[in-house]
């Protein structure tokens, strides 16, 4: 799931080398992190958030079939 979430993120993001994508299980279920450069953050959010849903959209309709929940937190670098 962190591939897809990279994949996807690294296209829209102007400083690559700061884009970090990490994923921890806990008692919920999946919880993905998304750490980008603070200039990157309007991007990844999208204006009234709508890349940020389409985000979590995509890993929603990818995590059918695994027995798994997924959480997307977006969080800037500093």
């Amino acid at each position: 799931m962190v591939e897809l979430v990279e994949f996807i993120l690294s296209n829209i993001v102007t400083n690559k080398e700061k884009l970090s994508v990490t994923e921890k299980e806990d008692e919920q279920g999946a919880v993905i992190t998304i750490l980008a450069a603070p200039e990157d953050m309007g991007k990844i959010i999208g204006k009234q958030g709508r890349i940020a849903k389409a985000i979590r959209t995509i890993v929603k309709a990818a995590a059918v079939g695994k027995n798994n929940k997924y959480f997307v937190e977006i969080k800037d670098s500093e």
